[in-house]
Order: structure tokens, then sequence, then C-alpha cells
């Protein structure tokens, strides 16, 4: 059952390559599509679609496959593919009109339905482990969440799609799912592979991680309210959040490192190279985070939107689908080879240099090539051929 639903995620994310082609060759090429549409549906399958799928198959597979749940969880779990479905064929169409908001609408509705399920379902031995602790939550990361898009509705209606109020809803949304549902939740999974090898974090170190990480998850938020120029202390609570953060993964990495190295090192190849490439891109996100806080950084940064594409890919096609593969590996849920991851990550590194080239050419004032356009075509072109080796590798896999 959950090597079908890891398939049913890959193939959202590789539709959500396809659609990311093209927009990358949209500018180069005359195409018979709604182009704003196009990125409403990319982005709404990227994070509904393949992220929820593969996060919510894991935290199924960890925590509540030993519950006699299975029959209910396949409920929540087709409905839940019905709105995303619903989304993927509205979307493109319609943009933001009736039907895809109620399948929108209807997705949020699963996810709480998910949240419930897991908090009655999973076993009490669990709910002692720091693991269950931080799944939990970004559990709740995920509902705070879903006030951004509730309340766009209330927005259009009385200040409009161009209100300040607009915008920051979407970055609410946003923020609540990447630095909170997304890393914490992959946090959890990470600590719960280690309890499986019998490491469990202690007390002395687990409590301060796990306040610094949730203060700094909620503190880095302010980075989402820069771009109107605020007071100087939402500068300064951005910087402090991001130094929470980097403290706190700094503690979890000290603790991992000191004493459950050995663990490690007796894990595959494959898991132990996405391991260490999340390090690198969280660290970078880390400290992006904290440049981000200094008004010359953030000034310069939400005016460009190639920046902010590149940051955004860098956490969701880097640290969080990296990671993603590889706990579904770990679980023996995906078939992956570290060819193919390294062909993967080859293409999301030409991605990120060239979209950045392009965000950097633009800050220092210089006149961009259609070459540039075509190379990050081209580029885009790698990244889906990778996701597409990938998931044929998947389909080939028995359940």
């Amino acid at each position: 059952m959950l090597k079908r639903h890891t398939n049913i995620a890959l193939i959202y994310f590789f539709l959500i390559a396809f659609l990311g082609v093209m927009l990358r060759i949209f500018p180069i090429v005359d195409m018979p599509v709604n182009y704003r549409f196009i990125v409403h549906t990319h982005s709404h399958i990227a994070l509904l679609g393949w992220v929820y799928t593969g996060l919510t198959t894991l935290i199924y597979f960890a925590f509540l496959k030993s519950a006699a749940v299975r029959k209910r969880y396949r409920i929540i779990f087709w409905f839940t593919q019905i709105t995303i479905i619903g989304m993927l064929v509205t979307f493109p169409f319609t943009g933001y009109a009736l039907f895809s908001i109620i399948f929108s609408s209807l997705f949020l509705l699963a996810s709480y339905w998910f949240v419930y399920f897991f908090f009655k379902h999973c076993p009490a031995t669990l709910k002692k482990k720091p693991s269950y602790k931080l799944v939990k939550i970004s559990l709740w990361y995920m509902v705070i969440s879903s006030l951004g898009p509730w309340a766009l509705g209330a927005i259009m209606n009385t200040a409009g799609s161009g209100s300040p109020w607009y915008r920051n809803a979407i970055y609410f949304f946003l923020h609540f799912q990447y630095n909170g549902w997304f890393i914490v939740a992959l946090c959890g999974i990470f600590l719960f592979v280690f309890e499986q090898k019998s490491y469990t974090l202690s007390r002395k170190v687990f409590t301060p991680f796990y306040y610094l990480l949730n203060g700094g998850v909620v503190l880095t938020f302010f980075l989402s309210l820069l771009w109107m120029h605020p007071n100087w202390s939402f500068y300064l609570l951005a910087l402090l959040g991001g130094v929470m953060q980097l403290i706190s993964f700094g503690m979890l990495f000290r603790a991992v490192y000191a004493r459950a190295m050995s663990i490690f090192k007796e894990m595959s190849s494959l898991v132990k190279t996405s391991v260490w490439m999340a390090i690198l891109f969280l660290f970078v996100k880390l400290c992006a985070q904290i440049l981000g806080s200094f008004p010359v950084i953030s000034d310069t940064v939400f005016t460009n939107l190639d920046m902010i594409i590149s940051y955004i890919h860098w956490v969701f096609l880097g640290l969080v689908s990296v990671l993603l593969m590889a706990f579904l590996y770990q679980f023996q849920l995906m078939k992956l080879s570290l060819s193919r991851l390294y062909f993967y990550i080859a293409g999301f590194f030409l991605t990120e240099l060239l979209i950045f080239s392009r965000g950097m050419a633009a800050i220092a004032g210089i006149e961009m090539t259609s070459y540039l356009h075509l190379l990050i075509g081209i580029a885009s072109l790698w990244l889906l051929i990778a996701i597409a080796l990938i998931l044929a590798g998947q389909l080939s896999l028995k359940d």
C-alpha cells in the first residue's frame, strides 16, 4: 500500500518538474497557456501533492503502521488525492476560481482529518519519543499555515489582491509550510531513524533544541514582513529567530555527531550522501535567513523575483526533496540508485546557479541575454529527466 502511495507522490514530483520546464521556456516559446495559472498549479501540486503525500506516507510508516487503522487511513488518503487531482485539473484552466477554490478548501479539511487521525491512533509508546514530539508540532504548524489560505477569501472581498494583507497571507502560509511543517517533520523522521537503531536524543539535549527550534520557526516569520519596511524591532526579531535556529541545529548536529556516528556509518551510501547534502542545504538556508534580516539584503531580495525563487527552490528541491527521497528509500518504500540521486543533484545545482546568476545580473544592472533564458530551460529539462528516471525506477518496484 505505502509503496503505491510513494509512486503517487513521485508522479506529482514529475508533474511539477514538467510544469517547471513550461514556466522556464515560457519567455522563449509561445505557448497557448496562461502563465499565472501554471504557476498556481506548479506551486499547489509541489507543496500539497509531492511533499504532503510523501511526508504523510513517512509519518504513517513510522508511527501508525503498527495500529490497526489501515482501512481508515486509506479513506483519508484517497479523499486527499481526489482534492489534489481536482486542483491539478482546475488550476491550469481557471486559476483561482470556484472549483479550484473548492478543491483547495477540501484539501485543507482532509489535512485536518489526517492530523486528528494521527493524534488519536499513534501508539502511546511512541508518544514518549522525541521524534513524535517533533512530528506533532510540525502537524500543528501545518494547521497554523492553513490560516493563510482561509484568510485570502476575506482579504479579497475587503482589501483586494493588491493589499499588503494579501501578500502577507501567502507568505504566512509558505513560511509555516516550509519552515514549520516540512523541515520540523523531517527532523522528526530523522530522529525516528536513529531511535529505531537504539539511539534516542537525551532530554538534556532535546529540550533546549526543541524550544530553540520552534522559537526560531515563529520568529523567522518576521522575515516575510520585511518587504513592508516595518519598525526596526521586526528586523531584530527576524535576526533573533535566525540565530536561534542556527544554534538549535548546531546542537542537534553536535549531539548526533558525538554519539551516533557509528550508527550513521552503518547506513547506506545513498542515505549518508543525502544527509550530508541536506546539512549543506540547511546551513546555507540558515545563513541566508540571518543575512536576510539586515535591511540592505532584505530590500534587495524582495524586489528580485529570481532571488526569491532561488531561495524557495533551494529549500524545496534541495533540502526537503532530497531528505524526503532518502527517508522513503531508508524505509524501503522507494527504489533509488546513487547515480540517479547524483544526476538529480547535479541538475538541481545547475538550475540554482543559473537562476541565482540571473538574479545577481539584475541587481548589478547587467543586461541578460536570451541565451541565459535558454540555459535555464535546458537545466530545468535536465531536472525533469532526472526525476523521470527516478520515477521509472520506482514504478518497476513491486509492491
